[in-house]
C-alpha cells in the first residue's frame, strides 16, 4: 500500500477546473517533484493534499485512510507537514524560539516551565539544537526571524516543518527568490533530509532544481497531469516540452526541461 494516494482528484472553483482527475501514488521514502508552467495547478494540488481545500471529487488517502476534506491541523497531526513559499515565522521571536515552539507547541513548553519539568525541557533543547544544525541555522539561533535573509527564512521554514517529525514533507517552491549562490546549499539540505528516509513532495518553478533532486516527477498543465516518470523521461517527453514552449510570456524558470540547467547554473536565477 502506498503511503499517499491521490485518486482522480478534481478541484473546481466555480466554472474553473483547477485540477482534473489527477491520480498518482507516493511510496514511503520517495522524492516526487510536481512541475508545470504557470497556472498548471501545482499549488492547488498541494493545498488539497495539505487540507487547505477540499477536492470537488476524487479521493486522497494517507496510510490507507481517506483524508480529503481534512483540515490542515488534522493533516499535520497525521504527519503531513508543509512549508510555504512566503515564510510565516514569528518575526519578533528568535530562530531558536521559532523552532522550539514548532517542536513542542506553546502549551507544552509553558507547562514544562511552570511545573519545573527540567527533565523534559532538556531533551527538547537537544532536539532544537539538532534541527538548527541540520538546517544550518546554529549561527543564527539568537537572531530574530525578521533579521534573516530569504535563504535563512527558507531554512527556518524547513526546520519548523521537520520539528514535528513528519512522515511526508511538502515543500512549496523553496527555491523561489534564492540567488544562484544559494541554490546549491539549499539543494544539499533538501537532499540530506530526504536521504534520512523522509518522504518528500516538492512543488517547484525551477525545473532544473526539481529534476536534480527527484526520484519521480509529475508534470501538470492546465490542471491535467500530462506526464509522470523519472527525471530523464520527463526531460525528453515531447508533451512536456510542448507544454513549456507553448506558454508565451512565462516567468523565469518556465522552460522546456529537455535541457534543464543544474541547481546552481546561471540560467536558473
Amino acid at each position: 500500500m502506498a503511503l499517499l494516494e491521490i485518486d482522480s482528484v478534481t478541484v473546481r472553483f466555480g466554472g474553473l477546473v483547477a485540477l482534473r482527475e489527477v491520480a498518482f501514488d507516493v511510496d514511503e521514502g520517495q522524492f516526487i517533484s510536481i512541475i508545470g508552467p504557470n497556472g498548471a495547478g501545482k499549488t492547488t494540488l498541494f493545498n488539497a493534499i495539505a487540507g487547505v481545500i477540499k477536492p470537488s471529487s476524487g479521493r486522497i488517502r494517507f496510510q490507507g485512510r481517506e483524508v480529503q476534506g481534512s483540515n490542515p491541523s488534522h493533516m499535520s497531526h497525521l504527519g503531513v507537514r508543509r512549508t510555504f513559499q512566503v515564510a510565516r515565522p514569528f518575526a519578533s521571536m528568535t530562530v531558536r524560539e521559532n523552532v522550539r515552539l514548532a517542536a513542542a507547541g506553546r502549551q507544552v513548553l509553558q507547562s514544562a516551565r511552570a511545573l519545573g519539568l527540567r527533565g523534559r525541557v532538556r531533551p527538547l533543547a537537544d532536539r532544537v539544537d539538532g534541527l538548527l544544525e541540520t538546517t544550518g541555522l546554529t549561527a543564527d539561533a539568537r537572531r530574530r526571524a525578521s533579521e534573516l535573509n530569504i535563504g535563512g527564512l527558507r531554512r527556518l521554514e524547513i526546520a519548523r516543518a521537520l520539528a514535528s517529525e513528519p512522515k511526508v514533507l511538502l515543500l512549496d517552491e523553496p527555491a523561489a527568490g534564492i540567488g544562484v549562490d544559494g541554490l546549491r546549499p539549499l539543494a544539499e539540505l533538501i537532499r540530506g533530509v530526504h536521504q534520512r528516509g523522509l518522504t518528500v513532495l516538492l512543488v517547484e518553478h525551477y525545473v532544473g532544481f526539481a529534476l536534480s533532486l527527484s526520484d519521480r516527477v509529475i508534470v501538470l498543465d492546465e490542471g491535467t497531469m500530462i506526464a509522470h516518470g523519472t527525471p530523464e523521461q520527463i526531460r525528453n517527453d515531447e508533451r512536456v516540452i510542448a507544454a513549456y514552449l507553448g506558454k508565451a510570456g512565462g516567468g523565469q524558470g518556465d522552460r522546456p526541461p529537455a535541457v534543464p540547467p543544474g541547481p546552481d547554473a546561471p540560467g536558473e536565477r
